[in-house]
């Protein structure tokens, strides 16, 4: 029986940090071993909402699938490409969006929440009202049966499921309705206590170095009613506390008993905090290190899934042609 296909990728921004880490990069690695996956630098998604620092997007691609590699993606049991490659992908778009009324992607929730947390840019444009259709078509190209979503992602993959259903209806059955894959991961605020975002600058990258850790995670939010070391913590309250139930579970007791009961102070435990993490990412900034300084071979990582991916892609590309009568 053949494994079922998924498609996943990420937009090359900015540095990958733990929250990429805990959030899709972990569960990439262990998907590998079920499905026939296919992971993709969404370098046309990227492009919607950094057009006007374009530059990063290319300096971010071999920062970001050097990342990939070193937490355990493994290219020889997925397909790694860079989506801009495949130039399918934009003509499945195009028809796709002939099929997609605006209603359907005004009142997507996420649409609304970026453009009201990315007000410092400038992104009330076409392209980006009609990200989800492109992404619809991102799915769809690789005929997707599964998609790796967290609940908050729905909203997404049910507009995928209506557009695919549309074009069946409409010309004949050529894609699968991609099935939702939910994921529980653990959700990691950034250091500060808000959102993980790159904007904030709150966060630990993969390839931050041992003296940045350090001075990150010392200045961490801590609990805020907890004035003296004296005083009895709650660590329920507290966001060093929550690192250490995602990176270091096995202490969380015994952290918990330290909080709750003042033996030990705030400093101390980020200071254990930060020599865990320190230790827990050093083979992960070896190893894309490596990779990093082996440029040929991500080249060849790339191309290699680039052929895998474009003979797929091709193959639905004709079906859908001539379903719609395009020769």
């Amino acid at each position: 029986m053949s494994k079922k296909r998924i498609l996943s990728g990420m937009r090359p921004t900015g540095r990958l940090h733990l929250g990429h880490l805990v959030g899709a990069l972990n569960n990439w690695a262990a998907l590998q071993n079920e499905y026939e996956c296919f992971f993709m630098v969404a370098d046309w998604h990227a492009l919607m909402s950094e057009y006007e620092n374009s530059k990063i997007i290319k300096d971010m691609i071999f920062d970001n699938v050097a990342d990939w590699l070193a937490c355990g993606i493994d290219p020889e049991k997925s397909v790694i490409f860079i989506q801009s490659h495949v130039p399918e992908h934009l003509e499945l778009h195009m028809v796709f969006s002939a099929l997609t009324p605006l209603g359907w992607l005004e009142r997507c929730p996420t649409y609304k929440e970026q453009m009201r947390e990315l007000k410092d840019r400038h992104i009330a444009t076409y392209a980006f009202l009609g990200y989800p259709v492109l992404q619809a078509a991102d799915i769809s190209l690789y005929k997707a049966g599964v998609v790796p979503v967290g609940e908050d992602q729905l909203p997404h993959l049910e507009l995928t499921r209506e557009i695919v259903r549309k074009f069946n209806g409409m010309y004949q059955e050529v894609f699968p309705e991609a099935a939702p894959l939910l994921t529980k991961v653990p959700r990691l605020l950034g250091l500060d206590g808000r959102k993980m975002s790159k904007s904030y600058n709150n966060f630990i990258a993969l390839s931050d170095a041992p003296e940045q850790i350090t001075k990150k995670v010392q200045g961490m939010f801590t609990d805020p009613m907890r004035v003296r070391k004296t005083d009895p913590g709650h660590p329920d309250k507290c966001n060093v506390h929550h690192y250490f139930s995602v990176f270091l579970p096995e202490m969380k007791e015994k952290v918990d008993h330290w909080c709750r009961y003042a033996e030990l102070g705030c400093t101390e435990c980020k200071k254990i905090l930060g020599e865990h993490l320190i230790s827990f990412l050093a083979p992960i900034r070896e190893k894309r290190e490596g990779y990093l300084g082996d440029k040929k071979r991500l080249e060849s990582i790339l191309e290699s899934g680039r052929q895998k991916a474009s003979g797929v892609a091709r193959s639905t590309l004709k079906e859908v042609r001539e379903a719609v009568g395009l020769h």
